[in-house]
């Protein structure tokens, strides 16, 4: 068992992309917890296939690594703002953070987040300045704008007197002065070691345990990971469980493991100051207390930001249904949503009138979609309906909404359009300056509602030149009406497969979302209006035959090539009277009123109610 004066407790929090996950890999390598001639894939905490995919963290994850005597116990936090319900309960484990910021880049909006949690709850920063041999580095001034960061956010005396560490985690390096290349992550050790204070607590004490964490292991069922904060806990011991209500409940431990490095090892017993993954208790919960059985005393429950972003789950109503996935009932469907809101510390859940219909709210489209793309590929089907914004009412009865801090870099030719779209969603300039020969840095405070379907807009605008990045800033007044989508859309006029000269005689109408061979249903969406009105279009529409065929006449008949979409773009896309239909196989947009005759007397009737 390591002495608690041995132990020290960090998270790694920044932005998305500042090499997190890769100074984790250069920390595990340089203490020795891999063989000389093991094979180690690069971002090995990211172990979640979309994690891999996509090249993010999602999931904050433990591991540790030793280094001259000392146990370093280290969290790999989410730098996307959408999953900062991870940052958040995780930062409750710690004492001490690294804050990673890009020698370019410099501090981003989640990097804002992170710190302002993370000084919130005191504890003890370190600044890691990562990729200082990128050629557009300005060091200097990042490390200005971290100490300008740190005011603005009122860190007090202590914080402020934190070290910085120059750093390029892809080489596994480390120096105290930029000027002098490092050797390897010692210096960083060392600073962590010598900055970062040891957990506090009494080992005689009795015991409390906060879960931050839990999960499911096929071979021993339900497992909480949190912090001894005071006493210890053995394998076989009986200990009350504090729920979020107060109530208490007698369990008989099962086993006991703490990390070490990427592995889990089973100890007999754990005191305080480690972190330590506890088997053996039943439906046990993020935020409930393992206490001493005969003295039983709660921990401050865990909590996170609210919800932003809501959207409907229900249960797949299309003629397809049932044709592609495995899991279709609302039973396995609320079952699924359920069990997810019980680890994921920032999701809402919620029945209603409807058995086959739920709300469910998160921090942003992002946290939202990897949501729905996992149940995917667990074989669900299901519908959703588009995102919307949560409301809230003021003290004085105003209606207020959520407010985002947008970042965007782009071409200081595209400031014009860039601007004129953002206006147009209710976005008010903060801040404008130069980052890099030919680039701007936009500031803007911006309605959560104006950032949906935003993205795929400045992308396409910019031609792909642009880069944007944002974080939740708080309520506000309403500011308005936000018009989202200037099209209309083409809707299949009957059920059946499309074809080459279906869809050929239908692109003149606009941009295709399907391509030949593809089944469609009546009323479902197959491509964009030029106009702002939707139309019925026969993709399925097939070309007569004669007995006369000219030799040339379709050799220069091609499709335009169609747009695809990603999970992402088809949730952004979507309008108040559509729904995104979600197979393992599939993404389908559709109208919620299939019937053109019962669509037509639905839109009469709203009219006729304006």
């Amino acid at each position: 068992m390591t002495t608690i004066s041995k132990i020290r407790n960090i998270a790694i929090i920044a932005h998305v992309d500042h090499g997190k996950t890769t100074l984790v890999d250069g920390m595990l390598k340089q203490s020795g917890i891999f063989r000389e001639n093991q094979v180690v894939q690069e971002r090995v905490m990211d172990s979640n296939d979309l994690e891999k995919e996509r090249g993010i963290t999602i999931l904050a994850k433990n591991t540790s690594v030793r280094y001259q005597g000392y146990k370093i116990n280290i969290v790999d936090t989410p730098g996307h703002s959408d999953f900062g319900g991870e940052v958040e309960r995780v930062l409750k484990m710690v004492d001490g953070v690294l804050l990673l910021v890009d020698a370019a880049e410099g501090p981003m909006p989640q990097t804002r987040f992170v710190l302002r949690k993370a000084l919130e709850l005191n504890l003890v920063p370190v600044v890691v300045v990562n990729k200082i041999d990128r050629p557009d580095a300005r060091i200097n001034e990042v490390v200005d704008e971290v100490y300008e960061l740190f005011f603005e956010l009122g860190a007090n005396d202590e914080q402020l007197e934190f070290p910085v560490v120059y750093a390029v985690a892809r080489q596994g390096v480390a120096t105290m002065d930029p000027d002098e290349p490092g050797q390897n992550l010692k210096p960083l050790f060392e600073t962590i070691i010598s900055h970062c204070p040891a957990p506090q607590g009494d080992p005689a004490a009795p015991l409390q345990l906060l879960v931050n964490n839990t999960e499911y292991d096929p071979y021993i069922g339900r497992i909480a990971i949190g912090r001894v904060w005071q006493g210890s806990i053995a394998g076989g011991q009986t200990v009350a469980v504090i729920d979020h209500e107060g109530n208490i409940k007698n369990f008989r431990v099962g086993r006991i493991y703490v990390f070490e490095g990427l592995e889990r090892l089973e100890v007999p017993r754990a005191s305080c100051g480690e972190i330590v993954v506890v088997s053996g208790l039943e439906d046990i919960k993020i935020g409930e207390t393992i206490a001493d059985k005969d003295l039983p005393v709660a921990l401050p429950a865990i909590t996170v930001d609210e919800p932003t972003l809501e959207m409907t789950f229900m249960v797949n109503d299309s003629p397809f249904a049932g044709q592609e996935g495995e899991h279709l009932t609302s039973r396995k469907l609320r079952a699924r949503l359920y069990k997810e809101m019980e680890r994921n510390v920032s999701l809402r859940v919620q029945d209603t009138d409807s058995p086959d219909v739920w709300k469910v709210a998160g921090r942003g489209e992002l946290h939202l979609s990897i949501l729905i793309e996992t149940m995917r590929r667990e074989g669900f089907e299901l519908q959703v309906s588009k995102p919307e914004v949560i409301y809230k009412r003021g003290d004085n009865g105003q209606l207020l909404e959520p407010m985002e801090l947008l970042l965007v870099d782009i071409p200081e030719d595209k400031m014009g359009p860039v601007m004129e779209i953002l206006g147009n969603r209710r976005g008010e300039m903060i801040n404008m300056g130069p980052n890099g020969p030919g680039q701007l840095r936009l500031e803007f405070k911006v309605p959560a509602r104006g950032l949906i379907g935003f993205r795929s807009q400045l992308l396409s605008e910019t031609r792909g030149h642009a880069v944007m990045n944002h974080t939740f800033l708080g309520y506000e007044p309403y500011k308005g009406e936000i018009k989202r989508r200037y099209q209309g859309v083409l809707i299949a006029f009957e059920a059946g497969e499309a074809t080459f000269y279906g869809l050929y005689s239908a692109q003149d109408r606009g941009t295709l979302f399907v391509t030949p061979g593809t089944k469609v249903y009546e009323g479902m969406v197959v491509g964009e209006h030029v106009r702002e009105q939707d139309i019925e279009v026969n993709v399925c529409k097939k070309k007569q035959l004669t007995n006369f065929r000219s030799s040339t006449a379709e050799a220069t008949v091609k499709l335009e090539e169609p747009r695809l979409m990603s999970l992402e773009e088809a949730l952004e896309y979507l309008s108040d009277d559509e729904l995104l239909e979600v197979t393992p196989k599939s993404l389908r947009i559709r109208k919620k009123i299939l019937d053109k005759n019962e669509r037509a007397r639905a839109k009469k009737l709203a009219s006729v109610e304006k």
